[in-house]
């Protein structure tokens, strides 16, 4: 068994060398490399990264990370997040069966991506090789600024690392990358992921008890830090934009188990969701298509893609057992309250409890989904939860949703954190 493991491995081996010499021979590739920017959805330790090595955070310890890595990762989730999953393979001329190897036996021997050539995006705060790109996403980060909020009477007790501020660590990586006859080369062979990010500056307010009318009003700012994030990246050169969508925040565990009510209407009847949630987010879903078509006008020689998480979501919701999951509405990982979920007794604290099978939750922690769900709403994206469809991005190459990856200077930090700083 031992001879036969290692056989393989080699095998695999050989096949990423010919993959890889099949690229500088010509091979057509979608991108080379993937910057993401963003908050707890998509961190992959920038979080983490930031803070004190003492600081609290749940996602320091397992059960984070249990599934996939068999450690913490600095990611919220059991497992891999939306960017793990979010990339495609290069397509070349290369056997159903190496790609079998690559795809499907290789990982079965190693819990690392890079050991067989499809390294993880990693995190800018922890330095190393960004050749493959680099994540600025920051648990917790909200579009708007601290400022915006404190004007608003709100102190944040997040990170301070919001959008603009990713935005300067990718300015100031950026020269290391390139020599300036190569810059728009990089750009424009990259894939920029804006978010999803958003969700934070509504999640902050909504757990401190403001109003939907004060959720409506600041819509139009945070549409407006994502777009003005946008046109800065394009006015560098980029040419391949992902800006997602929000997830329907109904269907969280933890708003469930905190805004519960008897009356009628309140519930969507096929799925269990709080009504009144989605429906905020969808008017800024909304907004944000709207915007982004102002921008497509604006820059005809740019790709921008709308994301649409909040459908390709939704539709597990409503046929959570088509895709495996037993346990729509319920955290795998909190406490024996409703939902399993409870702001006193959250995932890694203390008196929580893990589900036996993540894979059978939609809901790891209360408001991060399992890596099983993820994985479904990056395919239902590749697959048509996009606008335009992403084939439309790799013109003279095949995008394949089967090629779903399966495997695959820090500032003073002031600010004072609670308990849900990295959570939402």
């Amino acid at each position: 068994m031992a001879f036969a493991r290692g056989a393989l491995l080699v095998f695999g081996m050989v096949v990423v060398m010919l993959v890889a010499a099949a690229a500088e021979g010509g091979g057509t590739v979608c991108f080379d490399r993937v910057f993401s920017f963003g908050d707890s959805l998509t961190d992959t330790g920038n979080f983490l990264l930031s803070v004190p090595e003492d600081f609290p955070d749940p996602a320091r310890n397992l059960p984070y990370g249990q599934t996939f890595f068999g450690r913490p990762s600095g990611r919220y989730s059991d497992g891999r997040n939306l960017l793990d999953f979010f990339g495609n393979l290069p397509t070349f001329s290369v056997s159903l069966l190496f790609a079998y190897v690559l795809l499907c036996i290789l990982p079965s021997l190693s819990s690392s991506a890079e050991a067989f050539g499809l390294p993880f995006v990693p995190p800018y705060l922890g330095g190393g090789d960004f050749r493959y790109g680099a994540n600025f996403a920051v648990g917790g980060a909200t579009a708007l600024n601290g400022s915006f909020f404190r004007e608003r009477g709100v102190e944040p007790t997040w990170t301070p690392h919001c959008l603009d501020e990713q935005l300067q660590w990718f300015k100031k990586l950026l020269p290391s990358m390139h020599r300036q006859r190569q810059r728009s080369e990089l750009m424009s062979k990259s894939l920029f992921l804006m978010g999803e990010v958003g969700g934070n500056d509504y999640n902050h307010l909504i757990v401190r008890g403001k109003s939907l009318d004060e959720l409506h009003e600041i819509v139009p700012n945070v549409v407006g830090a994502i777009s003005s994030a946008i046109k800065d990246l394009i006015n560098v050169g980029a040419k391949k934009l992902v800006v997602p969508g929000n997830f329907p925040i109904g269907c969280v565990p933890l708003y469930l188990a905190i805004f519960p009510s008897q009356k009628e209407g309140y519930y969507d009847e096929q799925t269990g969701c709080i009504n009144w949630l989605n429906e905020f987010t969808e008017y800024h879903n909304k907004m944000i298509q709207e915007e982004l078509e102002e921008l497509r006008k604006l820059h005809p020689d740019v790709t921008i893609i709308y994301a649409d998480y909040y459908g390709a979501s939704l539709n597990i919701f409503r046929a959570p057992l088509k895709f495996g999951f037993t346990v729509p509405l319920n955290s795998c990982c909190g406490s024996d309250a409703p939902h399993n979920c409870s702001l006193s007794v959250m995932c890694g604290n203390p008196g929580s409890v893990v589900c036996p099978d993540p894979s059978k939750y939609i809901s790891w922690d209360g408001l991060h989904f399992t890596e099983a769900t993820y994985k479904v709403v990056i395919q239902g994206v590749l697959g048509g939860y996009a606008t335009p469809p992403l084939s439309e991005t790799c013109k003279g190459g095949e995008y394949r949703v089967s090629q779903l990856h399966q495997c695959t200077d820090n500032p003073t930090n002031s600010v004072t954190y609670d308990a849900l700083s990295s959570f939402i």
